[in-house]
């Protein structure tokens, strides 16, 4: 059962009975607790104080009920349609439950929440604000507000039930926000981005800050594969974070408690890398004066991680590859055979099918490392995370240098965003670094100068606001055949499309695969 108000009769003062309102809600047993603990009044505040403003046509609260792992809608105020379940995870009742961040949504343009927002556009909402609630400490759903007219929340404020009103009743709270409510586009309703809060623990997995879709999939893979003994092969360009990965996948797997050892291909000298991996006998070699124990050795029972697998010799690949198949080999020097239970997780920034064509790789390796492979997405693919990644270099760096650090300006916040951050993470962490060190104050410091001189240009789009609206996805399409156009439809190589936009081979295919690239559409 759900209640419903008509917002032209608002309830006012001590008018309503709100105990026996709020007995109507279904008052199953997982949510008795808040029930008993203070939602009455919350209803009481939220039917009071709403209804004043002119955005909210429509006004409803959501609550989880674990036993079906769905949220069910309970209509407070307007003319929704009541009692509807949704599987938490398609619904931004689930997101907003599970970041306690506000999120705006278009229903018409909405593309991750499709079935919810086909709902709210049946019901007539064009706009949908949904907002964490909670009572004391304890997190109870999401406020939900709707509104029958197209952008209805791009400058809607929650000050009237601000935490730290002298209006609120201390049974509600509602987060603070003074961050800028998030509308899915990164757009900001402030002058100022607040970094001093924590970033919730839905958004870091492992270490990994992020909380894009294409970042989501990637750990979803990292998940599935944990558990086996298979090998992974972790593809990205650099400074995308391949070891953290590499981490995770070691840490989820039964292996957590054996090491983890890690060796860089490109940064051991040819002559030198099959001892470190396999180890020699005294004697092996001018300059052998003791035994040496490999890294194979040395990660027995654990993982070994091969960073930048593309760059081993190629006379060494044979014998990487009986490893692999045969969990065995000799050490330099030797004929006693060691045998070891190791796991191995490949990475790379390099295309190694084109290697492979060009016989620079061994094609019988590839797919030995290619059981599972994971596509790191490149920062410039998930500017949604940069905000979080900014608010988590800037609170490791300030407190490493014992400053405060908690706002940084909108204007380089979206200078942030738009950059294409050719050196990734890494590049976005030292010029975070750099930053901290540079702000005197609390106001992060950002060299925008140095920025826009780094060479990475903004998104079109970002360019042409406020003139004409070009989407991110269209600039991103006609950017794509514009490369290809000019390289004559050849993808890879050298000279091909990729390397002129600066991507891998394999990602620029993913991406025209995805927005429906073809030289014949073109």
């Amino acid at each position: 059962m759900t209640t419903v108000l008509d917002k032209s009769a608002a309830p006012s003062g001590a008018e309503m009975d709100w105990n026996a309102r709020a007995s109507t809600l279904e008052d199953h047993e997982a949510h008795a607790p808040a029930l008993d603990q203070g939602l009455p009044q919350l209803l009481y505040e939220l039917a009071v104080r709403l209804p004043a403003q002119p955005e909210v046509d429509a006004l409803c609260v959501w609550l989880y009920e674990p036993a079906r792992q769905a949220v069910r809608l309970h209509v407070l105020m307007g003319g929704l349609k009541a009692g509807m379940d949704f599987p938490a995870a398609d619904s931004i009742a689930n997101w907003v439950w599970k970041h306690q961040q506000p999120l705006i949504i278009d229903t018409k343009a909405e593309k991750r929440f499709l079935d919810f927002a086909q709902t709210l556009l049946e019901s007539g909402v064009k706009s949908f604000c949904g907002v964490p609630l909670m009572i004391g400490d304890r997190r109870i759903g999401v406020l939900g507000l709707a509104s029958t007219l197209s952008d209805a929340f791009r400058d809607f404020k929650l000050q009237f039930m601000q935490r730290g009103s002298p209006d609120a009743s201390p049974a509600l709270r509602l987060p603070a926000t003074a961050g800028p409510i998030n509308n899915g586009n990164g757009e900001c309703d402030e002058e100022t981005f607040d970094l001093k809060e924590q970033i919730p623990p839905g958004d870091k997995f492992e270490g990994i800050v992020g909380r894009s879709d294409s970042l989501r999939a990637v750990l979803d893979q990292v998940q599935i594969v944990a558990p086996t003994d298979s090998t992974v092969l972790i593809l990205g360009e650099t400074g995308t974070g391949k070891e953290l990965i590499a981490r995770a996948v070691h840490n989820r797997s039964s292996r957590r408690d054996k090491p983890f050892v890690r060796v860089n291909c490109a940064a051991i000298p040819s002559g030198l890398i099959e001892s470190e991996l396999f180890g020699h006998e005294r004697g092996a070699f001018t300059g052998a004066l003791t035994r040496k124990v490999g890294r194979f050795e040395l990660a027995d029972g654990g993982t070994l991680f091969l960073d930048e697998i593309g760059d081993l010799p190629f006379d060494l690949q044979p014998k990487l590859l009986r490893v692999l198949q045969e969990q065995e080999f000799e050490r330099l020097g030797s004929t006693v055979t060691t045998r070891v239970n190791v796991r191995v997780v490949a990475a790379t920034s390099r295309d190694l099918p084109e290697m492979v064509a060009s016989r620079e790789f061994r094609s019988d390796l590839y797919y030995r490392l290619n059981v599972f492979p994971v596509q790191l997405p490149a920062l410039r693919e998930r500017p949604e995370d940069i905000p979080l990644l900014v608010r988590h270099f800037v609170n490791f760096c300030a407190k490493r240098m014992k400053k405060r650090v908690e706002e940084i300006p909108n204007e380089a916040m979206e200078l942030l965003r738009g950059h294409r951050w050719p050196g990734n993470i890494r590049e976005l962490q030292n010029f975070i670094e750099r930053a901290v060190i540079l702000s005197p104050g609390k106001v992060l410091r950002v060299p925008l100068t140095e920025l826009k001189q780094l060479g990475g240009q903004l998104d079109t789009s970002r360019q042409n606001a406020g003139s004409e609206t070009v989407t991110l996805k269209d600039a991103e399409r006609e950017h794509i055949i514009q490369a290809l156009a000019e390289t004559n439809w050849v993808i890879g190589g050298p000279k091909g499309a990729a390397a002129r936009l600066g991507l891998q081979r394999t990602t620029l295919i993913s991406k025209m695969q995805r927005l429906g690239i073809s030289r014949a559409q073109a």
